[in-house]
């Protein structure tokens, strides 16, 4: 099994050529950028710092051309979710949407609700390993 926690301290490109490097955060989101490379979608990755609350900025993932922003999850902490419900009560008029390593995951080993059905509460599109090709 991979650990999706790993984090990189650099960062790189999309093309193909550097993502030997591995400067992603995570595995999982090397796997997203390979996909949507493999459907001939452009993206940027992490190039746009939207501001929250007052003294925080958040940086998506990935920034699809038509204004789609897409994170990248795989372990997806309390903390992380709270954020985004920021970032979304700051930032209105983007379109911030998930891909889930495991949508089906659940927020901790005590709850019922999993991370698609937290979404599904607070109006986030949400997608399970694969990005929703409508979304490209």
């Amino acid at each position: 099994m991979v650990n999706l926690l790993m984090r990189r301290s650099t960062r790189m490109s999309h093309s193909q050529s550097q993502h030997r490097s591995n400067s992603y955060r995570s595995k999982f989101e090397l796997d997203v950028a390979l996909y949507l490379e493999g459907e001939g979608t452009s993206f940027s990755y992490e190039t746009l710092t939207l501001k929250y609350d007052k003294p925080h900025t958040y940086k998506p993932d990935f920034i699809l051309p038509n204004g789609i922003i897409i994170e990248a999850k795989g372990y997806w902490k309390s903390a992380d979710r709270t954020k985004h419900l920021l970032v979304r009560k700051y930032n209105p008029t983007y379109d911030i949407r998930f891909c889930f390593q495991n949508a089906y995951n659940r927020l901790s080993k005590k709850s019922k609700t999993t991370y698609a059905s937290w979404c599904d509460k607070y109006s986030f599109e949400w997608c399970h390993k694969t990005i929703t090709k409508e979304w490209l």
